[in-house]
């Protein structure tokens, strides 16, 4: 399971959790602009825009679970186990793999508006990367600094949704995502007045009385409603220390400890990584679970016209500063 937001202050950052109970030796990754790709469905994408993000390195080419390009385009993956449908190669379409929608994506498009002409003449397929690695079933945040969608393959077809929180988590899809929120309408960052009843003297005994209601438990459904709560209602300042560091707080509201989430014999979900990157500026940050300190990657520090991938190993152990 996974969750994934938008933030907005002076620039714009978009993130996101990984939970899974194993890593796949997940890296920091900059793809370059010549850097081809070789499309299953015939031709090759060549020549297309830079991208940074967290991606999983098979034969030279990389699986992105999220990523973002050089002109501040964003998309991640998350779980959409059981709803994620994807076709069979259509005639007269853009019949692109799952797994190579990011890069598609990302390689073509500078804006989310871009981005909605491009999906209005592509058929997601089933073709797995691998023979025996099982397609991915997932649906997708896309965005910009300006607007935020949320496409989703299910089996009546694409479907776009206006994403207007600007978060994403995993099942139900997402209308219903969105259509739970009404059920915590009353929550508030302010204490409230009693309206249990006039005739009951019901008094406010703690800060943070606004907030009762708020899930707190790890299901899908809970943690869109609390990073929605969190990140609809964050302040900050603008520079780039406050603003990262509020972002991963955001984030922070839905992580997941070692021993709370059990998959099966010794086998625990937990959030293996967290990102946040600057898509204006293409710095790519993140911890993982083992390591609270923020590390980071600025794609404009590696050779952006180059041919080869830059690849990032993941800073791990627990990094410490001694003040004495």
């Amino acid at each position: 399971m996974c969750t994934a937001a938008t933030y907005k202050t002076k620039d714009f950052y978009f993130g996101r959790t990984l939970d899974y109970e194993i890593s796949y030796g997940d890296q920091v990754v900059v793809t370059p602009r010549n850097y081809v790709f070789d499309l299953r469905q015939g031709g090759r994408l060549k020549s297309h825009y830079a991208m940074i993000g967290m991606a999983c390195v098979m034969q030279d080419y990389p699986l992105y679970y999220d990523a973002v390009n050089e002109k501040g385009l964003g998309i991640a993956g998350l779980n959409f186990v059981g709803n994620a449908h994807y076709k069979k190669p259509v005639e007269g379409k853009d019949n692109i793999t799952q797994f190579e929608l990011i890069p598609w994506i990302l390689g073509k498009c500078a804006t989310v508006k871009e981005a909605r002409r491009l999906l209005a003449r592509m058929n997601l397929i089933d073709t797995p990367f691998l023979e025996n690695l099982p397609v991915a079933q997932l649906h997708w945040i896309i965005a910009d600094k300006e607007e935020c969608i949320t496409l989703e393959s299910v089996e009546e077809g694409l479907k776009i949704y206006e994403n207007p929180v600007g978060v994403l988590t995993n099942n139900p899809p997402f209308q219903y995502q969105m259509f739970n929120l009404n059920n915590y309408m009353h929550l508030a960052v302010e204490n409230r007045e009693n309206t249990f009843s006039k005739d009951l003297d019901l008094n406010q005994y703690s800060r943070g009385m606004g907030g009762l209601g708020l899930p707190g438990d790890l299901s899908s459904q809970s943690r869109f409603v609390r990073v929605a709560f969190v990140k609809m209602n964050s302040l900050s300042g603008n520079s780039e220390e406050e603003s990262v560091s509020q972002f991963f707080h955001i984030l922070g509201s839905v992580d997941q400890q070692r021993g709370c989430c059990k998959l099966g014999e010794d086998k625990y979900e937990i959030t293996l990584y967290t990102s946040c990157c600057n898509a204006d500026k293409g710095i790519y940050y993140y911890n993982t679970y083992d390591n609270h300190q923020i590390s980071a990657v600025d794609m404009h520090k590696t050779n952006l016209d180059g041919e080869n991938l830059s690849t990032f190993a993941l800073v791990k152990g627990e990094q410490i500063y001694m003040q004495n």
